[in-house]
């Protein structure tokens, strides 16, 4: 089969999320599986940067709107681990300082920037390889699914091309005014209910969950929530009469780059046979962080994340009182909203002997922050997927989580009768319950060490590699080929 992924990010080109890295390692996967795979992103200057040399695949594509046309290029991104890589380039609707946004706000013409985007990868499909499958991802490209149904339904070169579209997170659909519908030349019979629309906006994500063939997304508890009112963003009722069509895949991780018995960016070694190093990483990231004051037997607390609403950091300062009263100290990397990034300077300096804070993106400091942590705090509203607990698990940092979207799927509940389990987690997110599950871990780790081994070897031996979610998404590409051959 050959299968084009079309998405706004990917790494190692341009990332601000989980999306990226899922874009970067499953086409890869794919191709190991005996398969075609084409890459199309929008040649951002971030992309530019560090792919500053492509030659031209296409020169000009012409992509029509209501009143004007814009053109752009298809830039021949080379090979890269099997996988084809293209580049679209409108400099006018990509070359920005930030992919979506501004600190002033999403900008006013993503409706537009994606909107091209979609066109331009199905334009240039026709010319450099029509694929069995078009793999689309988020709102961004949800907008190929919606073309191929309506606008391109009688093009004899696409009919028989197949979509699959990836929610990565149902919080981010791509609202826009109804005027969106006649700018992108598409009919105004589809602006409905049943189809795009959606409390009188133009919804993106929720064109391609009613047109796309196949719908997944990152993990199977994630599957089973966005179709509840709680989660689903106000999507769950599309998303219910979808559900024979939804299945829920969970994001794998690159053991290359986060492994404790070959990282690079970590001060020592280790694995779950001699956990030796593991003392010395706890050493050199209490320096990394100025804290070379914490006892031994201390328990350092790990927290890695964008500070941002979704992530529950709310409930670390209802808890902050009683839990920073006790004998345990807490560092946390990341950066986000402006009020959570105030939230931690604030806490940092209530608690300065207790609590060290970098407001930073540093991706070597956040292996140290694996490492050198004890506990892994992550008390996510919901989490689709979840990557950091799975980082903290291998590198034998015990995660406590709220049982929600893949943290749920990924994270077993420690028990000490049969043994079992890699971390701790709670039902309801409240900061009682999250400071009773935190407690459970602060009991095991300071009065039974053989336990608090244990727990750690558990999560160290799970591998949630890419070779598995990869044969996942081929019999789903398999699936729905064979319906629209």
């Amino acid at each position: 089969m050959h299968i084009v992924f079309a998405a706004s990010e990917c790494a190692p080109y341009v990332k601000t999320g989980g999306l990226a890295d899922v874009v970067g390692a499953v086409p890869r996967e794919v191709v190991k599986l005996g398969h075609r795979v084409t890459v199309y992103l929008p040649y951002y200057r971030q992309v530019r940067e560090r792919a500053p040399e492509n030659k031209a695949a296409i020169l000009s594509l012409t992509i029509p709107f209501q009143s004007y046309n814009r053109f752009a290029a298809v830039l021949d991104g080379g090979i890269r681990d099997g996988v084809q890589f293209y580049f679209v380039d409108c400099p006018e609707l990509f070359d920005r300082e930030a992919l979506y946004s501004t600190p002033a706000g999403d900008y006013l013409d993503n409706w537009e920037r994606f909107g091209a985007f979609s066109r331009a990868v199905l334009e240039a499909s026709k010319q450099l390889g029509v694929p069995d499958v078009f793999h689309v991802h988020d709102w961004q490209t949800s907008m190929i699914p919606v073309y191929l149904r309506t606008v391109y339904y009688l093009d004899p070169a696409l009919r028989n091309a197949g979509t699959v579209l990836t929610i990565h997170n149902a919080g981010y659909q791509g609202w826009f005014a109804p005027q969106t519908t006649e700018r992108l030349l598409l009919p105004w019979e589809i602006f409905t209910m049943d189809h795009v629309e959606h409390f009188d906006t133009f919804n993106y994500l929720k064109g391609g969950i009613v047109y796309s063939n196949a719908i997944t997304t990152v993990s199977r508890k994630y599957a089973e929530e966005i179709q509840t009112p709680e989660f689903g963003e106000g999507l769950d009722a599309t998303l219910r009469m979808r559900a024979a069509d939804l299945q829920g895949i969970l994001n794998g991780v690159d053991y290359k780059e986060w492994n404790p018995a070959t990282d690079h960016n970590i001060a020592a070694h280790y694995t779950p046979e001699n956990l030796k190093g593991k003392k010395e990483c706890r050493r050199d990231l209490l320096h990394a962080f100025g804290a070379e004051h914490v006892a031994d037997d201390t328990p350092v607390l790990g927290i890695v994340s964008r500070f941002a609403t979704q992530k529950g950091f709310d409930l670390i300062a209802e808890i902050a009182p009683k839990l920073l009263s006790g004998d345990v100290f807490l560092v946390a990397l990341g950066t986000g909203e402006p009020d959570y990034e105030e939230l931690f300077r604030s806490i940092q300096e209530e608690y300065k002997d207790k609590v060290s804070i970098k407001i930073a993106y540093d991706n070597m400091l956040a292996h140290k922050v694996e490492a050198g942590s004890d506990i892994f705090l992550m008390p996510s509203r919901y989490e689709p997927c979840g990557l950091n607990q799975i980082y903290s698990m291998k590198y034998g940092t015990v995660p406590v989580v709220h049982a929600t979207g893949g943290l749920d799927d990924t994270v077993d509940e420690w028990d000490p009768a049969t043994g079992n389990g890699s971390g701790f987690k709670f039902i309801n997110q409240t900061a009682e319950e999250f400071y009773a599950a935190l407690e459970r871990a602060l009991e095991t780790f300071r009065d039974d060490k053989d336990s608090w081994t244990r727990i750690m070897r558990n999560g160290m031996a799970k591998s949630y590699a890419w070779e598995g979610p990869a044969k996942q998404y081929v019999e789903v590409y398999q699936h729905v080929a064979s319906r629209r051959s």
